[in-house]
């Protein structure tokens, strides 16, 4: 699923990216973040640990609806079985007068007609990962002896829609598609693709610069720009596209719902063997929280380090991010992006900090003016 889902506002109190199989995937991305993260062998999250975090993601819900957001690497490699088992343990641990809620971050590829019929009983909310066209999809995404996915991903897309799955399209933005802002948007409107998220392809070099492939902030920026004036003239209505939603949430005076424009930063990633990270972006061992067969999920989620951690992102604000006149629409984006300097050469400005600043500046006064209008009907 996306990173802080929220097209359709699925955010409970917390959200927690679960990794049934750890980093295995079926794909080999060639700007995959998390496959190194794969070690070496089969991994798969265990029965009993299974179960005890289900338990324990519910507990530590006080929402009535709970929310699981399942990702890997590519989840559905535990299994259609293994998904019917998550099922009814959830069923069999779900309180009276509460509700489950699951969402799944998938490539597609394994996703028959007996996986649809299953996640449209159970309700599954999928994202499903398609960069656009054919010819920008398969430069990235292929499979482990190099093979092309475009076609098998579009195909799974529909076979999501024809059995009534709720769905969106994930589209990383690299260096490629973001020259062709149009022809992405077209071919997302050709699909009848109802949600849809960009996501900036953003990979840093030890030297501080990015790979070539990473979108140009300056690049990204104009893209939004552009689908954005599209979308006002032909697509309001038919499309919802994540970021444009965002950006309407601050005029609204709502708090955002994908995690990269919060003011703070909690979304922690549980591995295949129970162990807690404060971030699927920060696996390493200076954010490992703890393991949950050792210590409760709500305690390692409300405990101090992971605190620190959420707060981090508003306390390390540069003072030029502060001073920004749309600081609140994006809240100095995604720590991990974090990786030049301001115009005083100090650390710490997002990457793609033009680009955020050109769209949220360029979006403003429209979502500003819509505001405006369900105030004064509301009056």
């Amino acid at each position: 699923m996306r990173r802080g889902a929220d097209t359709i506002d699925l955010m409970s109190e917390f959200q927690i990216f679960a990794k049934p199989v750890g980093a295995r995937c079926n794909l080999r991305c060639s700007y995959c973040y998390f496959l190194p993260h794969q070690e070496g062998r089969v991994c798969s999250i265990p029965d009993e640990l299974l179960e005890a975090y289900i338990i324990q993601h519910i507990e530590a819900c006080t929402d009535s609806t709970v929310q699981f957001s399942w990702h890997g690497g590519e989840p559905a490699l535990f299994g259609l079985e293994g998904f019917r088992r998550i099922v009814a343990l959830q069923k069999k641990h779900c309180p009276e007068g509460r509700h489950i809620l699951n969402g799944i971050q998938t490539n597609g590829l394994l996703l028959n007609d007996r996986w649809c019929e299953f996640l449209a009983e159970e309700r599954f909310f999928v994202g499903i990962s398609i960069d656009g066209m054919e010819q920008v999809h398969d430069l990235h995404r292929v499979t482990a002896d190099g093979h092309a996915t475009h076609a098998r991903a579009v195909e799974s897309y529909e076979r999501l829609l024809r059995h009534g799955v709720a769905t969106e399209c994930l589209c990383v933005v690299h260096s490629e598609n973001v020259c062709h802002p149009m022809a992405v948007y077209e071919f997302f409107r050709g699909l009848e693709v109802p949600y849809l998220s960009f996501i900036p392809l953003v990979e840093p070099l030890p030297d501080g610069g990015v790979t070539t492939r990473s979108v140009p902030s300056d690049a990204w920026g104009e893209f939004l720009c552009t689908v954005f004036d599209a979308w006002l003239e032909s697509g309001i209505g038919n499309i919802k596209i994540q970021i444009f939603e965002e950006a309407a949430r601050s005029a609204f005076g709502l708090d955002h719902s994908l995690c990269i424009f919060r003011r703070d930063c909690n979304v922690p990633a549980l591995q295949w063997n129970g162990d807690l990270y404060s971030c699927d972006h920060y696996m390493t061992p200076g954010y490992h929280l703890g393991n949950i067969r050792e210590t409760p999920l709500a305690a390692l989620i409300d405990s101090p380090r992971q605190q620190a951690f959420s707060r981090a992102k508003q306390e390390s604000l540069t003072s030029q991010c502060r001073e920004c006149a749309v600081v609140d629409m994006c809240n100095g984006g995604c720590p991990k992006d974090r990786i030049i300097k301001t115009i005083d050469d100090k650390p710490g400005l997002n990457y793609l900090c033009s680009g955020y600043r050109r769209f949220f500046t360029h979006c403003r006064p429209f979502v500003e003016a819509v505001a405006q209008l369900w105030l004064k009907s509301c009056l």
